[in-house]
């Protein structure tokens, strides 16, 4: 008996929807059709017309694909009711009346008529009988292929990201109604002049104290040139601007001070010479302001001496004697034989990091002073003001005895410190064997919130959320590590840092979000009591990040996989009825595909609700955003078998997400690509990613696999990896491959690997251990062998510490270690891989150095297997320049479509 399919409801079946709360309980329930235990995908006509109704196509495939080319398939959400073990036939809900789904993917026929192709004969291997056409016979040319691939990326790599947002203060109308603006900064690629381009946007919103009003656009979007930090004082009143400025030389830096009206300071910060540059990074830099707004603090790097050749002297002047040549003031003396000397940095993406010092401008004075008194064995970042402006408080990294990497590294032995600026007296805060970041004060001043890890052990973990009471000297934990994530309950905190702005005016409550399994989500935390809330548990899934509160004004970014980052904002009651097209969110429908073809809000703002009330939380659209058509989403839950269970860890689960295209040729079966995540203490939520959004739309099938040890599924998943990778890892991804092919219509005939970094790692063993899995692979900066990257990582703990093997500074591995790396490796399997190989390096990657992916080059090329190697100069790890992220998406897109026989 073939796939029975459940019932879609109508639009207006949300609201009322008798199975809201046993969605939240139910762990194997899926989440938009909460009364089915298991669902599979389909294009409903009701989700299909909708769509059609916007001006848009559901999807096509690449105009001249051949026939027999499975380039797209439905849509929708899997949760397997029996953790991915399909329900009997008659507990399964009854088919729908409608069109089943039909393969498909690519530009919409609204956009691009002339992608739309005819149905293709069935696929041989169908159940539909029929001769396929031979595929020489259908062949495009190649260059009309790679026109409509560029294509497709050029409109999608345009969809900006929502990077911060800031409110203004409140204003009063003649009416007596209150308003503010709200700032917003994005990101987005510019494919003609090859960068990141930066723009602002304003918005005004008029609420009442207890809920939005009105909230709108104000004027039109203007690009932000040669702005490297910036930040408004707290009252709104003043604004200080780190601005870069092209030198005859070299580049200058500039920091800035604007009133309302003008710009009231500018003062040249390399001509006065009294650090190096300033640091512009997430890591160390700040730009924070005094309470009295008379005094800025910010972070640069320490001034380093002048140095020369040994042999190196000045020529003599004509007119002067030997006793005035050669002497110039003492401080302006160059050192010689100091040219060469090698200072350590802090690795990947923080290269130019060395010795950060605090300075502090003042204002009024128009002086710049360097504080003193802090310990030389730290590295001082992430400063702010304290209470009454007596001193700064900053986090410090201990660097002794050499520095290791420190992106995406929160457990780095570090702490809170303050340094007194009458006395230059420097006190410790927290504990001093911790790792420790991301510190935010109180709006009354009192508290310090900051998030706390291990030192050492996995980079990326289940931190803690520790307090610092200002004037009793005394420190709290608020929330501890959750060792498993339970259904329905908060997760732990998986994040990078706290929102810049996180506490509610009442100084008790907090916002943050985080990992919640494989979507992420917003809460508010009591600090006194450590109670929890979501604010997002009955908001549509996906990806949502707390950006900005302001007198519990909320603003967040919230996107899926099938709709780009959008600005939302939330209050305790909608209006009656929409203002000016800008509506609160729409009731969504629980069906899969109904909600991945809804419009969706671009933006969301919010009114947080007094304590105890903040359920009630109800997200505003500032502007709506269509999603992008032709992609459809769910997520499936897997239990690995028993004898694939951790002995000290068991019962864990994990999650991977299914990306699929939603139209197309029925029967046809698209091509599945399987990407696991980096890390490989990372997670991938259900939000926008360009890479498996446009894979999709080309026809792919895009497998996203958080593999056991993710982020968001407790600690315990975390503590699970380390000793297993290779093994644990592996297994995960090759079962989750294995259940989707069983259980959805895919080509298990046509079955690829994309990943980067530990991803690459596991794509790299896939195609070794299970050689007939796979056809085509493609890697970034891949870890092939630990035992060699270690020795030239920035991260070498991160090598021991993966493969279960304890790490010291001041040890080497010893032979049994080095085996262990080894044998821990894909460089083992080589020898068995068959599947063509395409790899992309990073020239200037500190992470993984791109000695691994050469090595692995040239193991491949000495067996026969067809390689090809991409080298992107000026680019590290990520591989995020415009450049080479739109190179290596063409590159990688062709490479499937052409080992894949697409």
């Amino acid at each position: 008996m073939g796939p029975r399919w459940p019932d879609i409801p109508q639009p207006g079946c949300w609201a009322g929807d008798p199975c809201a709360s046993q969605r939240a309980r139910s762990p194997r329930s899926c989440i938009w059709s909460p009364c089915s235990a298991d669902t599979r995908w389909v294009n409903h006509p009701w989700a299909t017309q909708r769509l059609r109704g916007r001006g848009l196509s559901p999807g096509c495939g690449l105009r001249g694909a051949p026939a027999g080319d499975p380039v797209a398939g439905d849509g929708g959400r899997d949760t397997s009711g029996a953790r991915g073990t399909p329900l009997p036939a008659a507990a399964a809900p009854p088919a729908p009346t409608g069109r089943r789904f039909k393969a498909g993917g690519g530009p919409s026929a609204a956009a691009n008529g002339r992608c739309r192709r005819p149905a293709a004969p069935p696929h041989p291997g169908s159940a539909e009988p029929g001769p396929a056409p031979r595929r020489e016979d259908m062949e495009p040319p190649v260059q009309s292929r790679v026109e409509e691939l560029s294509e497709l990326y050029r409109e999608l790599s345009q969809h900006p990201g929502l990077s911060t947002a800031c409110l203004g203060p409140d204003l009063t109308t003649q009416y007596g109604g209150k308003y503010c603006s709200l700032y917003t900064e994005w990101s987005q690629r510019d494919l003609a002049r090859v960068e990141n381009i930066k723009f602002c946007r304003q918005y005004l919103i008029f609420h009442d104290g207890a809920s939005i009003v009105y909230s709108g656009p104000a004027g039109t979007c203007s690009e932000i040139k040669d702005e490297l930090l910036s930040r408004e004082s707290p009252s709104g009143m003043l604004k200080a601007v780190l601005r870069k400025v092209p030198g005859k030389e070299k580049e200058k830096q500039f920091l800035e001070v604007w009133d309302q009206n003008r710009k009231v300071k500018s003062i040249d910060l390399t001509a006065l010479d009294k650090h190096g540059s300033v640091y512009d990074d997430d890591q160390f830099g700040c730009l924070a302001w005094s309470h009295s707004e008379t005094h800025l603090v910010y972070v640069a790097e320490k001034k380093r001496p002048k140095a020369e050749s040994f042999f190196q002297s000045k020529a003599p002047e004509l007119g002067t004697s030997d006793e005035d040549t050669g002497h110039p003031k003492k401080e302006d003396a160059p050192v010689k034989g100091e040219q060469f000397v090698y200072h350590e940095d802090w690795g990947e993406t923080l290269s130019t990091r060395s010795v950060p010092v605090l300075c502090v401008l003042d204002i009024e004075g128009n002086s710049i002073s360097v504080l003193e008194g802090i310990p030389e064995h730290l590295s001082p970042g992430q400063a702010f003001w304290s209470p009454e402006d007596t001193g700064v408080v900053f986090v410090g990294w201990w660097h002794d005895p050499f520095r290791l990497g420190l992106r995406y590294c929160t457990n780095r032995r570090s702490a809170l410190f303050y340094v007194d600026l009458t006395g230059g007296r420097c006190e410790l805060l927290s504990e001093d064997s911790r790792a420790v970041w991301s510190p935010r004060l109180s709006p009354d001043g009192c508290r310090i919130v900051y998030l706390e890890n291990n030192v050492l052990g996995p980079h990326q973990q289940c931190s803690q959320l520790r307090m610092y009471d200002w004037y009793t000297k005394h420190t709290s934990t608020v929330l501890e590590a959750v060792p498993r994530q339970a259904w329905g309950a908060f997760p732990g905190i998986y994040c990078g840092a706290l929102p810049g702005m996180c506490w509610a005016a009442d100084s008790r409550r907090l916002l943050l979000d985080t990992a919640q399994r494989s979507q992420q989500n917003v809460f508010v935390v009591d600090t006194a009591t450590g109670a929890t809330t979501s604010l997002t548990a009955d908001s549509p899934p996906g990806s949502w990040s707390v950006l900005t509160i302001d007198r519990d004004l909320l603003v967040a970014r919230f996107s899926t996989p099938s709709c780009p980052p959008m600005l939302v904002k939330s209050c305790p009651q909608c209006p009656p009825a929409p203002w000016h097209g800008h509506c609160p969110l729409s009731p969504v429908p629980t069906s899969p595909l109904a909600w991945a073809l809804t419009p969706l809000p671009a933006q969301k703002v919010a009114v947080l609700p007094a304590a105890g009330h903040e359920a009630q939380t109800q997200w505003i659209c500032l502007q709506d955003a269509p999603p992008v058509p032709g992609i459809s989403w769910g997520i499936h839950t897997l239990q690995p078998p028993a004898e694939q269970e951790h002995p000290q860890y068991r019962g864990l689960d994990f999650d991977a997400i299914l990306m699929r295209p939603s139209e197309g040729p029925t029967g046809q079966k698209p091509p599945l690509v399987v990407m696991p995540h980096g890390g490989p203490h990372s997670v991938f939520t259900a939000g926008w990613m360009l890479y498996p959004a446009a894979l999709c739309r080309v026809g792919f099938a895009v497998l996203l696999v958080n593999y056991r040890g993710s982020l968001g599924f407790g600690q315990d998943s975390v503590a699970s990896l380390p000793g297993n990778v290779g093994t644990q890892d592996v297994h995960d991804v090759q079962l989750c491959v294995e259940r989707v092919l069983q259980e959805e219509m895919l080509d298990a005939s046509r079955v690829a690997l994309v990943g980067g970094s530990h991803g690459g790692f596991l794509a790299c063993h896939l195609i070794g251990q299970f050689p007939d899995t796979y056809r085509a692979c493609v890697v970034r900066n891949p870890v092939v062998n630990i035992a060699s990257m270690v020795t030239t990582t920035d991260i070498p703990d991160w090598c021991l510490t993966e493969t279960g093997l304890p790490y010291k500074p001041d040890a080497l591995p010893d032979p049994a270690q080095w085996t262990e790396m080894l044998h821990k490796s894909p460089i083992r399997y080589v020898d068995r891989v068959r599947a063509p190989v395409l790899l992309m390096l990073g020239e200037d990657d500190r992470r993984v150095p791109p000695k691994q992916g050469l090595e692995y080059y040239r193991a491949l090329k000495a067996r026969g297997v067809p390689t090809r190697l991409l080298w992107y100069p000026g680019n590290n790890h990520a591989l995020a320049g415009v450049e080479a992220e739109a190179d290596g998406f063409m590159n990688t897109a062709l490479w499937l479509l052409k080992h894949l026989q697409c």
